[in-house]
């Protein structure tokens, strides 16, 4: 597994579509807190640009080690292809 936080990539005050363009250019899949726009900026690269990894919704208050069990398990238990061009919650 392989995290790139928002701090080390520089992604402080960028706006949504140009974190999803880094993120399908890097093939990562992007997890975000950002409950309020995100979804609504994926819908929209995803139909601009045909493609993106996956955004995976985090809620702030969920429970970090929750968080975290969850995404060891996708890690664990999926191939990245199966996250393409979805988006979804963790923990469900």
């Amino acid at each position: 597994m392989d995290f790139l936080s928002a701090n080390e990539a520089g992604l402080e005050g960028v706006p949504d579509p140009a974190v999803l363009a880094l993120a399908a250019e890097q093939d990562r899949i992007l997890v975000t807190a950002d409950l309020r726009t995100m979804p609504q900026h994926f819908g929209d690269f995803l139909v601009s640009h045909g493609y993106c990894p996956g955004v995976f919704l985090v809620k702030q208050r969920s429970p970090l080690a929750e968080v975290i069990d969850e995404l060891v398990l996708v890690w664990a238990a999926s191939d990245t292809d199966e996250w393409k061009n979805r988006i979804l919650d963790i923990p469900q």
